[in-house]
């Protein structure tokens, strides 16, 4: 006797350990996802011909383009990132892992995040600033929704807190300090004069806002440590951009370095304090 397909649909919804055609599906998005995140990063460092990141739409994110322009040792963060995506995507085809409610939480937002990088990166090349900063803001949003999925669903271990939690706040924690570079980058070319402000005040606001929004991550995360450690690699090479190279800015470089302490000392502080609360 056939059964019918509206009550087999309904029987995989109630079986969460075993996969559906859905979660497959999403597992094969997320892998073709990554991989045209790949074809991007290597447009992006001027691979195919491809103009770098840094040279295009007329120099306007290079490292001595504005006062919140990290130096260009920031960027390597970007091989950790994208490895730790490599491994996330291999992590979600293991078993287990295509039924996961977490990964059936987070899976296609993960996929979009790594397109978002990738279209960004398109868009930069198109020379288009202000395009790449709604993009940039898209990508945050999207990020933000993952920290929101991994907080309030359990992890399985070490392992996947590694994978899935350090790579996926790593990345949330660079791209919150990127989006503020980018969108500098973004008034600095259309010509902004500061409204009669000087470079260093507008950066000492944006820079505590940078710092407001680690400590927010670190409150809601009760103390993760990924994003707070990107927030803190991206502050710490403004500073050393400020010091090292154009335009030369010691008060940026304060800003940033106690933007970077409160976000650091917020964040182990809460997770030490989850730490005895676990304890007792």
């Amino acid at each position: 006797m056939a059964r019918d397909p509206g009550a087999m649909r309904a029987a995989d919804r109630a079986a969460p350990g075993r996969p559906t055609s859905r979660d497959r599906l999403r597992q094969v998005g997320v892998t073709l996802s990554y991989l045209l995140c790949l074809v991007g990063s290597a447009i992006g460092v001027g691979a195919f011909g491809g103009t770098p990141i840094a040279e295009a739409a007329g120099g306007a994110l290079s490292a001595d383009a504005t006062h919140l322009a990290p130096a260009t040792g920031a960027f390597s963060v970007w091989s950790v990132i994208y490895a730790g995506l490599a491994a996330y995507t291999i992590w979600q085809w293991f078993p287990g892992q295509a039924a996961s409610p977490r990964q059936r939480v987070i899976g296609w937002w993960v996929a979009a995040s790594m397109l978002l990088n990738a279209v960004w990166i398109l868009v930069v090349q198109a020379g288009g600033l202000w395009p790449s900063v709604l993009v940039i803001a898209v990508l945050l949003a999207v990020l933000a929704r993952i920290f929101v999925g991994l907080v309030r669903t359990p992890r399985g271990g070490w392992l996947e807190s590694v994978v899935v939690d350090g790579t996926l706040g790593l990345y949330l924690g660079w791209v919150c300090v990127a989006a503020c570079a980018n969108i500098a980058a973004a008034l600095a070319a259309a010509g902004f004069d500061g409204l009669g402000l000087a470079p260093e005040v507008w950066s000492a606001v944006v820079l505590a806002a940078v710092a407001a929004v680690g400590v927010g991550l670190a409150v809601f995360g009760r103390g993760r440590l990924a994003p707070a450690a990107t927030i803190v690699w991206g502050l710490a090479w403004i500073a050393v951009g400020r010091t090292a190279g154009e335009p030369l800015s010691r008060p940026t470089a304060v800003a940033a370095v106690l933007a970077a302490a409160v976000v650091a000392v917020a964040t182990v502080w809460l997770r030490l304090t989850r730490g005895r609360r676990a304890h007792r």
